[in-house]
């Protein structure tokens, strides 16, 4: 990645220029930019921010200049200004600030949707999150157990055990320390889990499908550490006719009302209080490198940002 100047963009019929405060960081670009997505190149990385409307295009009415706004899952983030489709901002209520609606969007969305539509989790059910302590993994951990699930997580230190019990995980896996799938069992009295929501990938795929109980999900919404290689779904019935999903946001807030609800159901648990943030790294926006350098080492926790010059 490179720090480059480009000319202000300019809205078009439909859309609004935004001035960012705040941009998220997420795997999402670490996947576009390491080529694990393809993207035409070159091109500006970055799916997650939240500013000012300074300008709008021909046609709009929903938003006005001045207005504060996010939105998510649109390219190009990485940047002072963006430009968006006005269908595809959120307005920001008063109480949420830049740093939180850029860290809260595409991170709170998705947990959001797994746990509610996913798999919809219910009281008395057992759900396994990998990377507890990671900004996704936080913010599921609350929302699972606000909906009355048992909660187990994996993480790799101490620091990060201690974070995910502050979340609310009621049980925690050094996986380097133990195999997961057995600590599962074991925390379960041999009958798995109902759901692991796995944004690991490669290197936890396996011991994933043999931490479910007979019918159990395995939701894969992540590679963190490696797409999973190709297997046969004969494994599935072998392991007790288990489902396999592999979702995206994308697919969950395609539809403007759905994506203006779900914004609104995390940002109102933002204000009561009943979702807390972590938002501990920030960055320059000129060090975008540095930041995506840090989250693939896994030397972070919690949400990133970055902070453009004039934010």
């Amino acid at each position: 990645m490179r720090w480059v100047d480009e000319p202000t963009p300019e809205p078009g019929p439909g859309q609004a220029l935004i001035r960012h405060n705040a941009i998220g960081v997420n795997f999402i670009d670490v996947y576009q930019r390491n080529g694990t997505y393809k993207m035409p190149l070159p091109f500006t990385p970055g799916s997650e921010a939240a500013g000012e409307v300074e300008a709008v295009g021909p046609g709009v009415s929903d938003v006005a200049e001045g207005d504060r706004v996010a939105y998510a899952m649109i390219p190009g983030a990485y940047a002072e200004y963006g430009v968006a489709p006005v269908e595809r901002l959120v307005k920001l209520p008063d109480a949420i600030g830049y740093r939180d609606a850029a860290a809260a969007m595409l991170q709170g969305m998705t947990a959001h949707y797994l746990c509610t539509n996913t798999f919809p989790l219910e009281p008395g059910n057992v759900a396994l999150v990998h990377a507890g302590a990671g900004g996704a993994g936080l913010l599921l951990t609350q929302l699972a157990k606000s909906r009355g699930a048992t909660v187990l997580t994996t993480v790799s230190t101490a620091e990060k055990e201690a974070l995910s019990r502050e979340a609310g995980a009621d049980h925690v896996i050094r996986y380097t320390e133990i195999d997961f799938a057995d600590e599962v069992r074991r925390i379960t009295n041999g009958r798995g889990a109902d759901v692991v929501y796995d944004s690991v990938g490669r290197t936890t795929f396996e011991r994933s499908l043999d931490s479910l109980h007979p019918r159990g999900m395995l939701v894969l919404f992540g590679a963190s550490s490696g797409p999973v290689p190709p297997f046969d779904p004969q494994q599935l019935n072998a392991k007790g006719s288990l489902f396999l999903t592999r979702p995206t946001l994308a697919h969950y807030v395609a539809d403007t009302d759905e994506l203006r609800w779900r914004a609104r159901q995390v940002f109102d648990a933002l204000i009561a209080g009943a979702l807390k943030l972590r938002v501990e790294h920030t960055y320059p926006l000129e060090q975008a490198a540095r930041a995506h350098a840090d989250l693939e080492a896994r030397r972070t926790t919690g949400k990133l940002l970055l902070i453009p010059p004039l934010a």
